[in-house]
């Protein structure tokens, strides 16, 4: 929004109808209730699509930023002072209402549609890409403790998923990625897909979780050539039981 108030003013004129002061917004958000959703351990897929589509903002009110991440895509758009609260708006006409509930970031869409975002913690680094945030908070959550090779190559060993993306244990690979939205997500249509590489060589993998139980399949594309793969669980390649 070209013509925002200047934050001096802004802060005066919402200081009848809010307790937050402007620079309270400012900071790295992050979307806890898909984190929280997929942590009790059933589909990712499932519990993100169910809680999504945006998982990251990132607000500045000094510079008039602000920035959000679905966890595929960003947007980058204008921070502004409204009526009540403050306002997002994008290339498009696109404009998301911001408002401030005790430590929670409320954001309501055009259409009325609603999420809640809460402080990274702990807060991000001035640097870090947007998305980054989310996704280290959700393996921290989703992956954590330590994980045992019941069945597969390794059979025996302590698999550690870490929430920067590396990983110990499995016989093979060192990296991990989980394939929240976007391509990579939707070439796995129902299932969950991760990647899995060493030394920036690797392979797509569809894993199942149930609770404290993850197996990973080897990735069949069934589609054709010129079509975009469609990933299916193919021989089981590790099951794995977290202690």
């Amino acid at each position: 929004m070209r013509h925002a108030l200047p934050l001096a003013l802004a802060a005066l004129f919402l200081g009848g109808c809010a307790s937050h002061k402007p620079e309270d917004y400012n900071g790295t958000w992050i979307n806890q209730a898909a984190i929280d959703a997929a942590a009790k351990g059933g589909s990712l897929r499932q519990a993100l699509a169910a809680h999504g589509p945006v998982f990251e903002w990132k607000l500045d009110v000094s510079r008039q930023h602000a920035s959000y991440s679905n966890g595929f895509e960003a947007a980058d758009g204008n921070l502004s002072a409204a009526e009540k609260h403050w306002q997002a708006s994008f290339e498009g006409g696109q404009v998301e209402q911001l408002e401030l509930d005790g430590d929670e970031l409320n954001v309501t869409g055009q259409a009325g549609q609603q999420q809640t975002f809460v402080k990274s913690s702990p807060p991000a680094s001035a640097d870090a890409p947007l998305g980054s945030s989310f996704e280290k908070a959700l393996y921290q959550s989703y992956l954590k403790g330590d994980w045992k090779i019941v069945e597969g190559q390794g059979q025996g060993a302590v698999v550690r998923f870490a929430d920067n993306g590396s990983v110990s244990g499995l016989p093979g690979p060192d990296r991990y990625a989980l394939c929240l939205t976007g391509d990579c997500a939707n070439m796995g249509g129902a299932n969950d897909t991760l990647w899995l590489e060493r030394n920036q060589r690797g392979a797509p993998f569809v894993f199942k979780r149930d609770g404290d139980r993850l197996e990973i399949f080897q990735a069949v594309n069934r589609a054709q050539a010129d079509e975009m793969p469609q990933l299916a669980p193919g021989a089981r390649q590790w099951l794995l039981e977290r202690s």
